[in-house]
């Protein structure tokens, strides 16, 4: 008696079975991917990120909020204790300055850029001289006794010049307050150099000598920088 198996065809309700989970698996693998590479995705792009206006640096463990367009330095442009941080600002605005003009290299000897900003270093004293010390203690060993009359209220000194500082006077004011030790116009226009103290910083700020002649202007321009980089909580 021959016996003949017929294999009976899987019924649909089996099937779906088989294939639902393997469905789900798939969908499920797919998501974790999908997860990985959304996570792993870099969140740069192609312009950077915005920096902030201002940071704050610590200089001498003294706080300043320093405008980032400001600092001169790209290596100092972050946020953070740092020795030393140079910056400089047009005059009279006081504002940060804009991009660099272009001159072209036939015109760079013949094209005369006018000083037209404070240049300012911000420095830890590490309980060096102050600088009101050194103009009271240092500076009058190396000055010529004669001192020329005031001028509308500024009075100027030189030094001698056999002195470290032979090359230089020194200008001072009452009101307001100025004490410049400045650099005679030669080959290059000179170029004034006033210091002052700020907890543990040392503040340098440069400007040409031709400047004196409103220095009244630029002795409040000092002030009031210096006032705005202290901040509210200065």
């Amino acid at each position: 008696m021959t016996v003949f198996s017929v294999a009976s065809p899987r019924s649909p309700r089996r099937t779906r079975a088989h294939v639902v989970p393997i469905v789900f698996g798939g969908a499920a693998t797919l998501g974790a991917v999908a997860l990985v590479a959304y996570l792993l995705w870099p969140t740069w792009g192609t312009g950077g990120a915005s920096a902030p206006d201002k940071l704050p640096v610590s200089v001498g463990g003294t706080l300043f909020n320093l405008p980032a367009a400001a600092i001169r330095m790209k290596i100092q442009r972050h946020s953070g204790p740092q020795e030393r941080i140079d910056l400089d600002f047009l005059y009279p605005s006081l504002e940060p300055p804009g991009a660099p003009k272009h001159v072209t290299a036939d015109a760079v000897e013949t094209t005369m850029q006018p000083i037209d900003r404070i240049f300012l270093s911000i420095a830890a004293h590490h309980d060096a001289l102050a600088p009101e010390q050194r103009t009271a203690t240092i500076y009058p060993r190396y000055l010529d006794q004669a001192a020329t009359m005031p001028e509308d209220g500024l009075t100027m000194r030189m030094f001698r010049a056999e002195t470290p500082y032979g090359a230089e006077d020194l200008y001072s004011a009452a009101s307001p307050a100025l004490t410049a030790r400045c650099t005679r116009d030669a080959s290059t226009p000179g170029m004034c150099l006033s210091e002052r103290r700020v907890g543990g910083a040392d503040l340098t700020f440069r400007f040409p000598r031709s400047w004196l002649s409103q220095w009244r202007d630029v002795a409040e321009a000092m002030e009031r920088l210096t006032a705005q980089l202290r901040g509210p909580n200065g």
